[in-house]
């Protein structure tokens, strides 16, 4: 251990010259500064690895002068230079949070360089030791807000496929604000939903989970999705820390063995129909961004038909926003070829992470942003002759903070 930086507070200029000497005559390679109160101490601005405390000072006495150091150096090694009949006080000192405690009377060189070479590295393994449980800690709340933004499907119907993956951005351990969530009500339609909180880091992945759990809540419940958008943005609105936070939510509603879905989208990209032949955008209204024009919201549903065995791709635009090879943007229409490329591999886990794969191969960890894709498969017959000879267009019907349209 080399290099040791040692305060020693202590007023006598006498027990100053023997610190001094006992360590030029030791093996340990330490530096040390003398001062000789705690307001000459606490005016430094370097930080010491090692203090040498005595507990009788012009301007502070006993523990507390030892607690107002620990106060001003939380991870710098204390230790106590007491007197030889206060060896009650030097336990005491420790107890408070001292390293250890030196007797004036029985220091010698090899005494005081042990002591400080055994307390720096005790409070090394300390602090290692703190920020490992900090970790852990963090780690732990890391898996809960997982368990918030991304939940298992909630699904009576077997014959359903949904493949979901998130990706945090820039391989960060803490997520995002991207959440998604799949559930089926008793009347067997399948509800599925994406968003994007504005922004990375704790408030904007705790503003998705609760987006997440209030949409699960008033789905399950059998409220409008109208009104499910309105409330949404109510729950946004009172729980963000700052006006400019919002949030772009997609949300779909699937009848099994039925070719017709119906979309919202608050500002959110798209989905993609994914088809044996390729991919392309769903003809969709755009609405506004939750919490961007809090109460003046309006938002069209979107009934469209899409062909018999076709899939649904859901994106956060982490996905779009990501970097190609030659250091532009993705894009939508890049990605929409991409996506329409690899459309010849047929099981849908596979088709992800294919799909997923190019994309972080190109973009090389360039991009900052969370990314977030819900895939959704479900039998479905062909349209009827009608139906498929018209153009896949989107039927929609408008609604803002005071409609109330019928499902």
């Amino acid at each position: 251990m080399a290099g040791i930086v040692i305060l020693l507070i202590e007023d006598d200029p006498g027990d100053a010259v023997l610190v001094r000497e006992y360590l030029a005559d030791s093996d340990l390679d330490a530096r040390l500064h003398h001062v000789g109160t705690l307001a000459q101490a606490t005016g430094i601005e370097y930080e010491p690895e090692c203090i040498l405390l005595d507990l009788h000072l012009p301007d502070g006495q006993g523990l507390d002068a030892l607690r107002h150091v620990l106060h001003r150096w939380p991870h710098t090694a204390l230790l106590v230079l007491t007197g030889l009949n206060d060896t009650a006080m030097g336990s005491a000192a420790v107890a408070a949070g001292a390293q250890d405690y030196l007797l004036k009377s029985q220091v010698d060189a090899a005494v005081l360089a042990r002591t400080v070479r055994y307390a720096v590295q005790r409070k090394r393994v300390q602090t290692a030791e703190r920020t490992l449980r900090d970790s852990r800690l963090q780690a732990d709340e890391n898996t809960r807000l997982q368990r918030g933004l991304l939940p298992k499907p909630l699904l009576a119907d077997a014959t359903v496929t949904v493949v979901s993956r998130y990706l945090p951005g820039q391989q960060r351990s803490l997520l995002g604000g991207d959440f998604y969530d799949v559930v089926q009500t008793p009347d067997g339609i399948i509800h599925a939903l994406i968003g994007d909180v504005c922004g990375n880091g704790p408030d904007e992945a705790a503003l998705g989970v609760g987006l997440r759990f209030g949409w699960r809540t008033l789905t399950l419940a059998g409220v409008r999705k109208a009104d499910r958008m309105r409330l949404l943005e109510q729950v946004l609105v009172a729980e963000r820390p700052h006006d400019g936070m919002f949030a772009t939510v997609c949300t779909v509603g699937i009848t099994p063995g039925r070719p017709g879905i119906i979309l919202l989208s608050a500002g959110h990209p798209a989905p993609l129909i994914i088809t044996r032949d390729g991919a392309y955008p769903a003809p969709i209204a755009y609405g506004t961004g939750l919490g961007m024009a809090p109460g003046r919201g309006r938002w069209q549903e979107s009934s469209i038909t899409v062909p018999a065995g076709a899939g649904l791709l859901l994106y956060t635009d982490g996905v779009i926003e990501s970097f190609c090879d030659d250091g532009t943007r993705l894009g939508e229409e890049r990605f929409v070829q991409l996506a329409t490329r690899l459309t010849t591999i047929e099981d849908p886990d596979q088709y992800i992470d294919a799909l997923l794969t190019e994309i972080q191969h190109s973009d090389a960890g360039r991009h900052s942003d969370d990314t977030a894709v819900l895939y959704l498969r479900w039998p479905h017959q062909p349209a009827t002759t009608a139906e498929a000879d018209e153009p896949l267009t989107a039927t929609t019907r408008l609604s803002d903070a005071g409609a109330d349209l019928p499902e």
